[in-house]
């Protein structure tokens, strides 16, 4: 099975933790999950040396000749200066690498190039909520949400800062690899499973500071723990040590999204991990996950992920047995 090869275009004094993102998520062997894992390539988008805005050495082996051989192409957030001014060669070689058919990605403020190499025209984009004024009044032909941690248009994705730059990275992982695989790769990062793009960047803040024990994780993994059974707002509530009033309004706040749509969400990604790892019949998974019958769970996971079970357990299964195909030939001794 051939590498997947996920390029990075870094310019100088772009942000240290949306860079190390997918140095992170890209760039460690994971070999015992997925065999090849991706090989990571930092392509410089200046002369060097590079630095980060903190001070960090960038050791970019690449240029931007490179962008256009690898699978995806990622432009990771940028300096001030570079929005205002990406180079000629940048823009360029972004535009060559779309017109070839790969993946474009930008974190953060790397969604500045990606508009201003006409990437974006059009299209639904997203970068850090602060930028929008600014995004919206450079770019009039860009589609701009400042709310969603993440879009994809097509072939083309734009993520909002820091945090939202993982569930980007975790999303490309579970398009790639499948939801088992995305999620084992965030258990390793400790960071809680890949949420979908759809949901708010930032929360209102709250009118006083909340004790550590009482916040909404334990609820969350109890829940999780209980998506088989029939769970109601209510019920949460309760588990929660909240009226139903506070705590459907605190939920809100804090994941911009409804307790039920969440828990739906949930149960679709249960359900494709169960899909992926088990050889359960689909009326099972619906069963496992709360749905309670294969009707239910198609309608719900074909209006969520685009496709159906069968679908979706055919594709990752397809690509597992690939993997496994491409493996054991690489242990095969050649015949002389």
């Amino acid at each position: 099975m051939k590498r997947h090869v996920v390029a990075v275009a870094v310019a100088d004094g772009a942000p240290t933790l949306e860079l190390a993102v997918p140095c992170e998520v890209f760039g460690i062997d994971r070999s015992d999950l997925v065999d090849p894992w991706y090989e990571l390539r930092l392509c410089a988008a200046q002369p060097g040396p590079l630095r980060t805005a903190a001070g960090l050495i960038v050791p970019t082996s690449d240029g931007l000749d490179r962008l256009g051989e690898a699978d995806t192409v990622v432009v990771a957030a940028c300096s001030r200066a570079v929005q205002l001014d990406p180079s000629a060669d940048l823009l360029e070689a972004v535009r060559r690498a779309h017109e070839l058919g790969r993946r474009i990605v930008s974190i953060c403020s790397g969604a500045y190039v990606l508009a201003a190499a006409g990437l974006l025209d059009g299209r639904r984009a997203t970068a850090h909520w602060m930028s929008a004024m600014d995004f919206t009044h450079r770019f009039p032909d860009v589609d701009f949400d400042p709310a969603s941690l993440y879009i994809q248009d097509g072939t083309i994705l734009t993520s909002a800062g820091t945090g939202s730059a993982i569930d980007l990275c975790l999303h490309l992982v579970r398009q790639d690899h499948g939801s088992a695989v995305a999620n084992e790769v965030a258990r390793r990062m400790v960071v809680p499973p890949h949420r979908e793009g759809g949901q708010a960047q930032y929360a209102r803040p709250p009118v006083r500071v909340r004790k550590a024990s009482d916040t909404l994780a334990p609820v969350l993994e109890w829940a999780r723990r209980h998506l088989h059974e029939q769970l109601t707002v209510p019920q949460l509530a309760r588990e929660a040590g909240l009226s139903e009033r506070t705590f459907a309004r605190r939920f809100r706040e804090t994941f911009g999204t409804t307790p039920l749509q969440w828990i739906l969400q949930e149960r679709v990604r249960l359900a494709q991990e169960l899909l992926e790892t088990t050889d359960d019949a689909v009326e099972s998974v619906a069963q496992r996950t709360g749905f309670g019958g294969a009707t239910n769970l198609r309608y719900h996971f074909g209006r969520l992920t685009g496709v159906s079970p069968q679908t979706y357990r055919h594709v990752f299964r397809h690509r597992t047995a690939q993997q496994r195909r491409a493996g054991w030939a690489e242990e095969m001794p050649s015949e002389r």
